[in-house]
């Protein structure tokens, strides 16, 4: 997840075969509960954090 200046809120997709990062905006009817748990989701697994910080 990322946030822009304006608070538009992005999802950041890692393509798992080539690495290739993309960025998706959130849409007015997706799911806000989704939303935040994507957002929360590597404070509640610290392994989580650290695996996409490699990844990229």
């Amino acid at each position: 997840m990322s946030v822009r200046q304006d608070g538009e809120w992005l999802i950041i997709h890692c393509c798992a075969s080539c690495g290739e990062l993309s960025a998706n905006r959130v849409a007015g009817d997706d799911n806000p509960l989704a939303l935040v748990r994507l957002a929360t989701r590597p404070l509640a697994d610290p392994r989580y954090a650290s695996r996409l910080l490699y990844a990229v």
